[in-house]
């Protein structure tokens, strides 16, 4: 996992060789005005999806602690703030059903190890080590998730 700002998103290009196409699109989009929907960048590999919901209680959104396979997260806070669960996959040892290769999720009933909260302007990268639980707070949350083929 990673977290910082967009202003620093450049260090992390190298990561993978799609990051920067997911990257770029963060920096030149105006996504304060982006309407909610799926945004295909590339085709079959880079995806990016804009969402404005109410924020959750915890409790609510740990029913969703979930990781992923085949693609990378790139979540990223477009405006309000979002506090998400973490916790190393190697360590949950609960799983809630089996994994959904249509829809690239695991579940789990574990617990984060820890919480942290993003502000606008603030990304965190998921990789599939990385069971995470999103959305919780309160009031709207704007955000952009951006899908990165493995």
């Amino acid at each position: 996992m990673v977290i910082d700002t967009v202003n620093n998103a450049q260090r992390y290009e190298l990561l993978h060789p799609l990051f920067k196409k997911a990257l770029d699109y963060i920096r030149q989009t105006d996504l304060l005005n982006t309407p909610a929907g799926t945004y295909t960048i590339e085709e079959n590999a880079v995806k990016a999806i804009v969402s404005e919901a109410s924020g959750k209680k915890a409790e609510v959104s740990l029913e969703k602690f979930e990781c992923h396979n085949q693609f990378i997260d790139i979540q990223y806070v477009i405006s309000g703030m979002e506090q998400m669960g973490w916790k190393p996959r190697g360590d949950c040892h609960a799983p809630n059903g089996d994994y959904n290769p249509e829809k690239d999720v695991q579940f789990y009933n574990d617990r984060p190890d820890t919480f942290f909260t993003l502000s606008p302007g603030q990304f965190v990268i998921f990789f599939p080590e990385d069971v995470h639980a999103p959305m919780i707070g309160e009031g709207i949350i704007k955000k952009l998730v951006m899908k990165i083929k493995l």
